[in-house]
């Protein structure tokens, strides 16, 4: 697996929830495609953690400072806070989403353009 075979996945996963994200209706599957687009940007971003490692890692692993073992985890790091962000998205979400089912017993997007309710 290279970093061009990780990268083309991670595109497509996101092209996949773009699309999915303006074109479907349903808001709840509008949600499950932004959570596909922040999957997509932690695979890439992991990806690159991965295969870009400084050079103090690839030489004498007696030399290997502390400073280099950060920017070489600085991907895995970005991923944790992009996936706490997203639960709390979610979270936020669904209570909105739950909030306006309550009001207007609908959660179809088309139908919820008029403020009036």
């Amino acid at each position: 697996m290279t970093l061009t075979n990780v990268l083309i996945v991670s595109a497509v996963l996101f092209g996949i929830g773009l699309f999915g994200a303006l074109s479907k209706r349903n808001s709840i599957v509008v949600l499950m495609c932004i959570e596909i687009m922040f999957n997509a940007v932690n695979l890439a971003a992991i990806a690159f953690s991965r295969f870009t490692l400084p050079s103090e890692l690839t030489g004498n692993p007696a030399g290997v400072t502390v400073e280099a073992i950060h920017r070489a985890l600085t991907g895995q790091i970005f991923a944790i806070f992009i996936i706490t962000v997203a639960a709390a998205e979610v979270a936020l979400g669904l209570a909105l989403i739950i909030a306006v089912y309550r009001s207007r017993k609908v959660v179809e997007l088309t139908e919820l353009d008029l403020m009036k309710g």
